[in-house]
């Protein structure tokens, strides 16, 4: 009889455990079913905005654009003083020519401009007598949308 009482009183405080269990699993559950549907929401509006954009005709390029662009960014990577020559053949092409220019810097500054939608085409770098300096003549073309 006792055994039984107990058997009982083991299985209701089991039942309340696993129900109790069982609640705060459906309140954590339902709170990120919330956070999902903001996500979602987000997500829809970020690819309505995506389908706009690219529904948009691009805009039409000029030399100037990417002559100002390639001197911006030389001038931030402190690079203008050894810019000796831009040249801007067409649109979509800019070549340049330094003097005396550390390689590293110049090789992290043409790494930097892919960010900027430009490609090096072809370049032509020579060593100079001091140690990591160069004089590089480069092209860069504009990346073309695919």
């Amino acid at each position: 009889m006792v055994i039984a009482v107990l058997a009982a009183v083991l299985g209701a405080a089991l039942y309340l455990w696993l129900l109790h269990s069982a609640d705060q699993a459906r309140g954590r559950l339902r709170a990120s079913v919330a956070t999902l549907r903001t996500q979602a929401a987000l997500l829809e509006q970020q690819a309505a905005e995506y389908r706009r954009l690219q529904a948009m005709p691009a805009p039409a390029a000029s030399p100037t654009d990417l002559r100002a662009l390639v001197q911006a960014r030389a001038d931030a990577a402190r690079l203008s003083g050894a810019l000796s020559r831009i040249d801007t053949p067409d649109a979509d092409h800019v070549r340049l020519t330094f003097g005396a220019v550390s390689f590293a810097d110049w090789l992290g500054w043409v790494a930097e401009l892919q960010a900027q939608q430009l490609r090096l085409e072809s370049a032509r770098v020579e060593a100079l007598a001091a140690p990591g300096m160069v004089s590089a003549t480069a092209t860069l073309r504009r990346a073309r949308a695919q």
